[in-house]
């Protein structure tokens, strides 16, 4: 296969989040969500009693996170420091969410790993994914993690097909990459490092770091000022 930048560390800051020695050690981060619930039940009672409280049998919030009465958070889950789940989220299952993230209005988790302070604000669903630090999903920005047909996901890297061995696979979104309003990021997606997609786009394949990927499909390099 040919070196593109789909690996743990080059997508993501591995210290700003609790799976980070676990993506380190898989190497392609597709292979951690298999591993998400059992991660979370390994992590959940060795965190520190005064800072986390245990809501439910398999739930565990920091104490100083602010959820809404309205949110529903269904276990195995973990909820980081001054985290804000924001009314009608609904964490469904196998969510590991960061410190100062924000989980917003009718935004729905299931199978994820979000990293410090990503966001996901507004209408957002967001199934078997992982979102690097600092990344935001704009309003009624969707992953897609299911093919029409329910085969399995194959990654698209450039002339390369990557099997993945996994019928569901959303996105893998890096750190600091801002995906625009109304956007869909179909099943296998990879969003680069510090990437812009624009709004309205419908994404698929690997989008390179640092750029910007526009409706048309065309994708021009960032220029820093």
């Amino acid at each position: 296969m040919t070196n593109y930048p789909i690996k743990s560390w080059e997508l993501f800051d591995l210290t700003q989040s609790q799976a980070g020695p676990l993506l380190r050690e898989l190497v392609f981060p597709w292979a951690a969500l298999s591993r998400i619930h059992d991660l979370i039940l390994e992590l959940g009672p060795q965190l520190p009693k005064e800072d986390y409280e245990q809501l439910s049998e398999d739930v565990w919030v920091a104490k100083d996170c602010k959820i809404a009465a309205t949110a529903c958070i269904g276990g195995p889950a973990i909820i980081g420091h001054e985290t804000d789940i924001r009314p009608g989220a609904y964490i469904r299952t196998n969510a590991l969410v960061g410190d100062h993230a924000v989980v917003g209005n009718s935004t729905e988790l299931k199978n994820v790993i979000l990293f410090n302070r990503v966001q996901v604000p507004h209408y957002n669903y967001v199934g078997d994914s992982i979102l690097g630090y600092q990344a935001h999903m704009g309003a009624g920005a969707i992953t897609s993690n299911v093919k029409g047909d329910r085969s399995q996901v194959i990654l698209r890297l450039g002339t390369d097909r990557v099997e993945t061995g996994l019928k569901k696979l959303g996105a893998l979104i890096g750190d600091g990459a801002e995906i625009g309003c109304n956007s869909v990021l179909n099943p296998g997606s990879i969003i680069g490092r510090n990437t812009q997609v624009y709004p309205l786009t419908m994404v698929r394949g690997l989008i390179p770091p640092n750029c910007i990927y526009k409706q048309t499909g065309e994708i021009v390099a960032k220029v820093t000022t």
